[in-house]
């Protein structure tokens, strides 16, 4: 059974030479990074991630997370690897020094993020929720939740959740019904369910802080009339040690097709008087505040999808390297060779690897733009840099994490039969990958929200500035001496008009026939991440060509890169055309199927 190994040189590639490192190290913040540090990090993450995360994978799928009597025990290893993470430093990196986090930026710690997820993303869940819950009580919480909860959420003494769904409400929001008494001493008492709480319960820390979405007295109805809550599984002192127990208990963990290991819990608040809970901010303004979690938690699991894939293709390469079945097409032998020499499983071998390497660029790209849109000195260029984060988060999460389960799909199907055979280890991989494309908003609401809130709401302005990114890269190539880039350039210049045809038919059509363009959102948002993709890859291509002209003594690596970037526009960019007339006339019948028909 193969091993996983953090892939530096490829993740080094992303950030040293396609220039997203020089990007951010000029921002107020981080002086005090270069290279050798940021290469050493990843190194000692890539070996965190190899020796305690990745060997717990496959048994803490088999054993799971286990439920008794309200409280839940992780599966064997857990928290000793927790233990050994916090004390690492590893779940401060991206945190603020202010409060005890380590300041790295954003295009850093995604790649470290990317290690966890690959190694064990059950595991790797518990940080990243906690994560967002930090951020959210970073920006809007009041002194007091700060200088309580801070610290200690940062170090992973404590860790923190997302408190959204409730069962009649699903992703609908405006239908959440969990109620927030005011106490008279400037609290809440928090009565109400909710579910699928990703470590809602858990034994690797000392306290649990749920940010809870729920409503006060007199509320609008809708989105509006919710506020943002912290509740804490234990309540705090004021000398900052544990007190009593809160009025939150786990009535279940939920039995799902993977991530086993991550208990995903049915929590109840306020089976008594009702649990305690501190505002966030303002009232009304909860469901915003939460979306500073969510954003984050679907850039997160966008990354998710990226991990997963990379992880899947170390699998399946090393099984086609290993496996010895049938002879070669077209040699003079009849020798059995092993499976890697056959075309159609170098053809799925290099889709995985090509759009593995797409996503990881592009998250790249999107994870620098949220550090020159936090950091940057002048707020003009934040606001532009902000612009394109809102504009490609939903592309991170929902092309990613779709490509994720079909790449994890391709490595069962190199895997044959085997790789349907759980002890092969391909299977869990596919289990795994398919949540990514469901939590933290389906990939239909990532197109919607693309679609209405960050094209046609601007009148496709952020998505303008993309696309002369990407014609500025396609004249590159063009400019080259090399046939093969200029080919390239064909097929990115097509399929930039193509993302343009139907950019425009979006920014037309969406105040007129909001139903026909949402029938084509999916559609689009998969056009526009094989576009993005391939811009990722031209630029690759691009420095590749560059080294090899110099004459780098790593030939092979920059070969390799040049036949990946060969790859991904012969095979994926052609879908872009084809991609642009279902957006722009496939929605008739879709709209006009009577319901019965179904």
């Amino acid at each position: 059974m193969s091993e996983y190994h953090a892939p530096l040189r490829d993740m080094q590639f992303v950030l040293n030479e396609l220039g997203y490192l020089e990007q951010v190290l000029g921002l107020p913040g981080c002086s005090h990074l270069d290279v050798e540090l940021v290469d050493a990090i990843l190194s000692e993450a890539g070996k965190f991630a190899h020796g305690v995360l990745a060997p717990l994978n496959v048994s803490g799928d088999r054993q799971g997370a286990r439920w008794l009597d309200g409280e839940v025990r992780t599966a064997s290893g857990w928290r000793e690897a927790y233990q050994r993470f916090t004390e690492g430093g590893w779940n401060a990196l991206s945190c603020a020094p202010q409060f005890g986090g380590q300041g790295l930026p954003r295009v850093v710690s995604a790649l470290v993020e990317e290690m966890w997820n690959a190694a064990n993303l059950s595991f790797g869940l518990c940080p990243m929720l906690t994560r967002g819950a930090i951020e959210a009580i970073e920006l809007r919480g009041s002194a007091y939740l700060k200088h309580t909860y801070l610290a200690k959420m940062i170090s992973g003494q404590w860790t923190g959740t997302m408190n959204l769904t409730e069962p009649q409400a699903g992703s609908d929001l405006a239908a959440v019904r969990t109620r927030a008494e005011p106490a008279g001493d400037g609290t809440f008492r928090i009565k109400g369910q909710k579910i699928f709480i990703t470590y809602g319960e858990h034994d690797l820390a000392e306290n649990i802080v749920h940010l809870v979405l729920a409503r006060t007295p007199g509320s609008p109805a809708g989105v509006k009339g919710i506020s943002l809550f912290v509740v804490p599984k234990y309540l705090v002192e004021a000398d900052g040690r544990l007190g009593a127990r809160n009025d939150v208990r786990c009535t279940a963990i939920e039995h799902k097709l993977g991530i086993h290991a991550s208990p995903t819990a049915v929590l109840a608040f306020g089976d008594g008087d009702g649990a305690t809970g501190w505002l966030v901010g303002e009232e009304h303004r909860g469901l915003g505040y939460m979306f500073i979690m969510m954003n984050a938690a679907r850039f997160s699991v966008g990354i998710e999808g990226v991990g997963l894939s990379e992880r899947a293709y170390q699998r399946a390469r090393s099984y086609a390297r290993d496996r010895i079945q049938g002879s070669e097409i077209g040699a003079s032998t009849r020798s059995d060779v092993a499976i890697i020499r056959h075309p159609d499983v170098r053809r799925m071998l290099l889709s995985m690897k090509a759009r593995t390497e797409a996503m990881r660029a592009l998250a790249c790209e999107v994870a620098a733009a949220m550090d020159c849109a936090e950091r940057h000195p002048s707020p003009a260029a934040r606001l532009e840099w902000q612009a394109l984060v809102e504009l490609m988060i939903p592309v991170v999460k929902g092309w990613s994490t779709e490509n994720a389960v079909d790449i994890t799909s391709l490595g069962i199907q190199i895997h044959g039969g085997m790789g349907y055979i759980e002890e092969t280890g391909a299977a869990q991989y596919l289990r795994d990958a398919r949540i990514t494309t469901l939590y933290e908003g389906t990939t239909g609401i990532q197109a919607s929200d693309l679609i209405g809130r960050k094209i046609a709401r601007d009148g496709g302005k952020a998505i303008a500035t993309l696309g002369q990114q990407i014609q500025q890269v396609i004249e590159a190539l063009t400019a080259t001496d090399d046939a093969q880039l200029q080919a390239n350039a064909g097929n990115l210049g097509k399929a930039l008009i193509a993302l343009n045809a139907s950019v425009a038919f979006i920014v037309a059509q969406f105040p007129l026939q909001p139903a026909r363009v949402a029938a084509g959102a999916v559609p689009f948002l998969e056009l526009l991440g094989i576009v993005a993709g391939g811009w990722q890859m031209a630029r690759s291509a691009l420095v590749a060509h560059r080294q090899l002209k110099v004459g780098n003594a790593d030939q092979g690596f920059y070969r390799g890169k040049l036949l990946t970037a060969r790859f991904y526009a012969d095979h994926w960019l052609p879908q872009a055309e084809s991609l642009s007339r279902i957006v722009v006339q496939g929605a008739d019948a879709v709209l006009e199927m009577p319901d019965q028909q179904f």
